[in-house]
């Protein structure tokens, strides 16, 4: 067996304790491999919302997509409804996106700050 596996049964010994396993993880090359479990967001102001432009497959016309937001879907909708009410143009929801017709990315960064959501201006 390698080093990298954990034994948890033995046909033979049935149970095996975690006292008797090994307490670090050794990668290929002998070194210690860190365990670094990923966390649940605890903050959701710092859940990595990014405003994007976006003119792909859109006739050359851009948009603004604001992604990451782990809203539920009527919320995503009450947000993306306000931000076009706001900013006095069109826009949809699409893959829990909110998508805003124009470039209007610095007024959306302005308008979620106000709202208490923390977002990034990505792409250039």
């Amino acid at each position: 067996m390698s080093s990298d596996r954990v034994l948890v049964y033995s046909s033979e010994d049935g149970m095996i304790n975690k006292s008797s396993q090994p307490s670090a993880k050794v990668g290929k090359r002998g070194k210690k491999k860190k365990g670094t479990a990923p966390s649940p967001i605890k903050n959701p102001n710092k859940q990595g919302v990014r405003i994007m432009r976006e003119s792909k497959g859109r006739g050359g016309k851009s948009v603004s997509v604001i992604t990451g937001l782990s809203l539920d879907k009527d919320a995503l909708k009450k947000l993306g409804k306000t931000l076009k009410a706001q900013l006095g143009t069109g826009g949809a929801i699409k893959d829990n996106n909110i998508e805003i017709q124009g470039d209007h990315r610095e007024k959306l960064l302005e308008l979620l700050d106000k709202q208490g959501i923390k977002a990034k201006i990505a792409g250039g």
